[in-house]
């Protein structure tokens, strides 16, 4: 039994000190980063080509501390896990929920605080859609990105509502033109979106529809790379990086 033992030993030491993402990444100073572009205040792609946000500024940080290169690599909500995985991707970012469905082919970093659903309306329709007894009235036009978390609640919990699909960048001016009612979206969102539409109000941001967080997303089965995400995010709260580009 002892010799058995000591036979297995050299095998478990080779798998432990094989090379992590971080070793790869500190090695090829390229940090690939898989995100939608189209989630503000989180991503965006701009009509030049470049990104911005406040996830895609944490990833600049992020790559400023392994001394390395970002290469963006375009996704969307209904293909992120997939991309993620084919493209191999070393962090996926920008207004990523957790779900259980996503940590079945992934990691997430430490969570950087609870974001609820919510619905986003007309604001003269605040108090027509306010609880969801009110938004499974008959009629009720619902409107979501195809994919994400978003269309996974009202299939979840409004069933038999009428539901378009569109793209996350002119589903707003949708809501304006009265072409429909409601978006449930996270609230961090809902409040951006009513400083840029002021015909849009973020109804009851303070009262979960829905439980989540966000983060970011990393490869599975890596604790050396996920540790050094956890530091990293640690470091960016704990010294006020992190509060400077909310802020922005």
């Amino acid at each position: 039994m002892t010799k058995t033992l000591f036979t297995l030993l050299p095998l478990a030491s080779g798998v432990a000190q094989a090379d992590s993402r971080l070793d790869q990444l500190l090695a090829s100073k390229m940090l690939k980063v898989c995100t939608t572009g189209d989630y503000k205040p989180y991503t965006c792609l701009r009509p030049n080509g470049q990104y911005e946000g406040l996830d895609i500024s944490m990833a600049q940080s992020l790559a400023a501390s392994l001394d390395a290169q970002i290469r963006w690599v375009p996704t969307n909500w209904k293909t992120l896990s997939q991309d993620f995985s084919e493209k191999q991707c070393n962090i996926a970012l920008g207004g990523v929920s957790v779900t259980l469905k996503r940590q079945r082919t992934a990691w997430f970093a430490e969570p950087l605080g609870v974001d609820s659903k919510i619905p986003l309306v007309r604001c003269a329709d605040k108090a027509k859609y306010a609880t969801l007894e009110q938004l499974k009235a008959p009629g009720v036009r619902l409107i979501e990105p195809a994919g994400g978390t978003n269309e996974a609640f009202v299939h979840s919990y409004l069933p038999r509502a009428t539901l378009a699909l569109h793209d996350n960048v002119t589903i707003f001016q949708q809501l304006v033109d009265n072409k429909a009612d409601v978006m449930i979206t996270d609230a961090s969102e809902a409040l951006y979106q009513q400083q840029r539409y002021p015909q849009l109000c973020a109804v009851n941001p303070q009262a979960l529809l829905q439980y989540g967080e966000k983060t970011y997303m990393i490869p599975r089965d890596d604790m050396s790379w996920k540790a050094y995400i956890d530091q990293w995010l640690h470091l960016s709260t704990a010294t006020g990086e992190y509060a400077r580009i909310v802020a922005r």
